[in-house]
């Protein structure tokens, strides 16, 4: 059996026993009886009987004690916000629909384990991103790319599974308002392609009714190309009989799964057709699309990670960088309007530090949505600790200088929640860790990524520490104070020990080819898919400055000029724009070549310290949990050793530099 995260109701909370009058009434005051209401009634009286063990009652008429959910008059709510106060022995959650008191009931939940419930409370919440989304990138087979969490929960043996599990899912996501979802992978055709056919599209429209009992609505990723294999035998986005293929397409799809959100697209990218093999535009294929889905009220997310996989090292001149502005910033304005493009945070492939893309400043006129990655493809695989969200909330927090309104919010939360252009169409989506572990996620602290990805989704303006320790106190509700304190600089500490002991000032990229896990410095250095650190004896990075590839010429003003001159560039970005000499003296008085060296023994011996952190955590906590961790960090800490001796080995022989302090270095 699988656990419950941040959701396991259970009485040895301490924080829940005086908030049990509030548990024996249940009234429903002006919403109908539907299967959303429903949902959130059973989840009351779940929570009931954990923390309690006894059902909660249903009245018809309104106690004078219990909980109320109760349908506003307050249209400032808008579709999800939610009103939650207490008012003498009751307890009000108020929205205008089923799907925000969906997202209501469980804040609630949240506030009563937590012990922040009191009679003073009395909370408005309001996302402030239209679609909080998770993509899985699961295959037909069972199979995950980039899954670290076991196989898939959605799909086995070429089949589609729908069991108590997908239920359990959607109700976990649902908890953090999350309200999308894509199941399968957009990088492979073929659940692409069987999804929307006969065969699987009963199973389809069930999973799509099981989360939108949740408000969540169902995504799946589309093949562009799977006109190709049908009489049109062409995707050419022009051609009236691709165009005709597509309406009865969606008018098929939709008459068997009303509740569609839409479809992920990903085409003109790593060897997958798309627009350009037809001499056409992004925005032809992405409005060709939109057309066919509109009449259902669908929306088409159109991934903008497109560029050329088939660089010759050689080239100096090409710079993967580049690509997805070259590609989309000529295009803006010319996507339909139910059209969202889907731009990765960083310029390259979610490295555990890159530079925001300049895309995000660079589209004044087109709905964007951030994606970013919580399956730790290139951040420790769910082995190392690598809590993302002090990172996202930096990425969110970078002005774009999109336009010189000093009243318009051009920060990249501002442009992806709409705020900047006041549109209703945007958002964030994560490249979720989950996978049929027990404990979802392989690493239990791992769950801290997709609990913290959720909560941030909600509100960009919370804190990653804050964030950390209300998971904490969720997941782990019998934990005391010290043990709150433990597990929070564990987490707080470990993307910057990660950064330390892998990939110095920005560069990256030094692992090992295709599984992405421990160290391999020209791993990539030779390599087709044109990501380079072009490290020699004199120094190391690569410049994309104005003297370089130019991609510093991107962005707005003045962050153009920032990154283009290495003075003013931030350090912890110097290596991604600029090459370098290993005696350049950084800020810090310290020569390049010496923070690498100081930086990569550094985190190993944090990463040792974050082992010896958790063990003082045994007995404390769940055991199951404390020894599956306590396993990974035995594995981290390994890992951290390879990436400190081969990096410090590699740029020593490079340079023939010794370390000042006199450590090893073999």
């Amino acid at each position: 059996m699988w656990t419950q995260c941040w959701l396991d109701y259970n009485n040895e909370n301490k924080n829940v026993s005086s908030y049990e009058d509030y548990f024996t009434t249940l009234f429903v005051d002006g919403f109908k009886k539907d299967e959303v209401i429903t949902t959130a009634s059973d989840e009351l009286s779940l929570a009931s009987k954990g923390m309690f063990g006894r059902a909660i009652d249903v009245d018809i008429a309104l106690p004078d004690k219990g909980i109320v959910i109760k349908k506003s008059e307050e249209r400032t709510l808008g579709k999800e916000g939610y009103r939650i106060y207490c008012e003498g022995s009751r307890a009000y959650i108020e929205a205008l629909t089923p799907e925000a008191v969906i997202y209501g009931t469980f804040r609630f939940l949240a506030l009563v384990r937590t012990g922040a419930l009191n009679g003073d409370t009395d909370i408005t919440e309001i996302p402030e991103n239209p679609i909080r989304m998770l993509d899985h990138w699961d295959n037909m087979d069972g199979s995950i790319e980039r899954g670290y969490s076991g196989n898939s929960f959605f799909f086995e043996n070429n089949d589609v599974i729908i069991n108590d599990r997908t239920r359990d899912y959607a109700r976990l996501i649902a908890s953090l308002g999350i309200n999308a979802v894509a199941i399968n992978n957009v990088n492979v055709k073929d659940a692409a392609t069987d999804l929307v056919n006969p065969r699987f599209i009963d199973k389809v429209r069930q999973m799509s009714d099981i989360f939108a009992c949740f408000g969540v609505k169902l995504f799946l990723s589309l093949n562009y190309a799977m006109p190709i294999e049908y009489e049109p035998q062409s995707a050419d986005p022009l051609d009236e009989k691709v165009i005709a293929w597509w309406k009865n397409k969606m008018k098929e799809v939709y008459a068997s799964v009303p509740k569609l959100g839409g479809f992920l697209v990903k085409a003109d990218s790593e060897g997958r057709p798309g627009p350009f093999t037809y001499g056409r535009t992004q925005a032809d294929g992405a409005n060709m699309l939109a057309e066919a889905i509109r009449p259902y009220g669908g929306i088409i997310i159109w991934r903008c990670f497109v560029y050329n996989c088939q660089q010759d090292w050689r080239d100096l001149t090409t710079d993967r960088a580049k690509a997805g502005y070259d590609y989309f910033h000529s295009l803006d304005g010319e996507f339909d309007d139910n059209v969202i493009l889907q731009i990765k945070n960083g310029p390259m492939d979610f490295q555990p530090r890159e530079p925001v893309s300049p895309l995000f400043g660079g589209m004044k006129n087109t709905n964007q949505m951030l994606e970013v990655q919580i399956a730790q493809e290139y951040t420790g695989h769910q082995i190392d600790v690598c809590y993302l969200i002090p990172w996202f909330k930096q990425i969110l927090e970078f002005e774009t200088y999109m336009n010189d309104d000093p009243e318009s919010d051009t920060t990249v939360a501002g442009i992806v929640s709409g705020r900047a252009r006041n549109v209703s169409l945007g958002g964030m989506v994560a490249v979720t860790n989950t996978g049929n572990d027990e404990n979802w996620t392989g690493n239990d602290l791992a769950a801290a990524n997709l609990y913290g990805f959720g909560r941030l989704s909600w509100n960009t303006k919370l804190g990653a520490e804050e964030i950390a320790r209300e998971w904490i106190r969720l997941t782990f509700s019998d934990a005391d104070g010290e043990t709150e304190d433990i597990i929070t600089r564990i987490l707080m500490g470990s993307w910057p020990t990660y950064e330390k002991y892998t990939a110095p000032l920005g560069i990256g990229w030094m692992v090992k080819p295709h599984d992405h896990y421990g160290p391999s410095v020209d791993g990539y250095e030779y390599d087709r898919w044109g990501t380079y650190h072009r490290a020699d004896w004199e120094g190391i990075g690569v410049e994309r400055g104005p003297e370089g590839t130019g991609y510093s010429l991107q962005y707005n003003s003045p962050n153009k000029e920032m990154f283009g001159d290495p003075k003013t560039t931030p350090e912890e970005l110097l290596l991604f724009f600029h090459k370098t000499p290993y005696k350049h003296i950084l800020k810090s008085g310290k020569t390049v070549i010496q923070h690498i060296y100081d930086t990569h023994f550094e985190g190993y011996e944090e990463a040792k310290k974050m082992q010896a952190a958790w063990d003082s955590l045994e007995g404390r906590i769940d055991e199951r949990a404390f020894k599956e961790t306590r396993r990974r960090f035995e594995l981290q800490v390994a890992n951290a050793r390879e990436w400190c001796d081969i990096v410090n080995s590699y740029f020593y022989r490079k340079c023939g530099i010794a370390d000042e302090k006199g450590r090893k270095i073999y």
